[in-house]
């Protein structure tokens, strides 16, 4: 509202509303007083005694609500001592406009949670499958002094590899859809390359606990029994 003015102080100055002079004595931040996925609109908080039905107060910081209310509810019964005093919490009025918003990330968690779940069983067993394959080429790698690490990163790039590729897909496809999404809301966030940095370091770690169980179990195996099997 301010800048529809055109001053730079307002604070002080008389401005007329359906006709009526109002004396300015203060200016808030832009307030979010309808949905979150429009822009704010001008706003003049003003008392009009005749129809008045909402009064905005400002708690102080530190005053226990209840003592705070309590004073309030004095002042509200002097205007009008036959209105009933009800009265809501700014917090609470914002987390209603985004409870929407908070069941769908509880959502999101969970199935990610399942599918990472899900994924970790795939990986174990494929891992599992791989070794067996190659359990001769680990057994001869081992008897020409193939080390345990050597031989955990021969059974690990492959799916390193994987988990790389996968990255290099999803990643674009993740920011186009989250840019979309932010897109709509007035106020958000910005998205930060190291969010999809971290996931993909995250998808790697994950990847590395899964398969080297396997990978470590092949890698310290008899070379002897499995040359023997072959």
């Amino acid at each position: 509202a301010v800048e529809l003015t055109g001053l730079d102080n307002i604070v002080g100055k008389t401005i007329r509303k359906n006709d009526k002079p109002y004396q300015v004595i203060g200016v808030v931040k832009d307030m979010v007083m309808q949905s979150p996925y429009n822009p704010t609109v001008p706003t003049i908080f003003s008392i009009d005694y005749e129809w008045a039905s909402i009064f905005n107060v400002k708690l102080t910081p530190g005053v226990p609500v209840q003592d705070a209310l309590k004073k309030v509810e004095t002042v509200f019964k002097k205007l009008d001592p036959d209105a009933p005093f009800d009265y809501k919490f700014a917090d609470d009025e914002y987390d209603a406009k985004f409870r929407s918003e908070e069941r769908i990330g509880k959502l999101a968690r969970v199935f990610a949670i399942l599918a990472i779940f899900i994924s970790c069983l795939g990986l174990f067993g494929l891992s599992a499958y791989v070794a067996e394959q190659r359990t001769k080429e680990i057994g001869i790698r081992k008897v020409l002094g193939a080390s345990l690490t050597n031989l955990w990163a021969m059974l690990s790039k492959d799916f390193i590899g994987l988990v790389f590729i996968s990255c290099f897909v999803a990643v674009p496809v993740a920011w186009y859809y989250l840019s979309g999404w932010l897109a709509s809301y007035t106020y958000r966030i910005g998205l930060q390359w190291w969010v999809f940095v971290m996931a993909g370091v995250l998808a790697v770690a994950v990847t590395l606990f899964t398969v080297s169980f396997q990978s470590i179990r092949a890698a310290l195996a008899n070379p002897a029994r499995s040359l023997r099997s072959e």
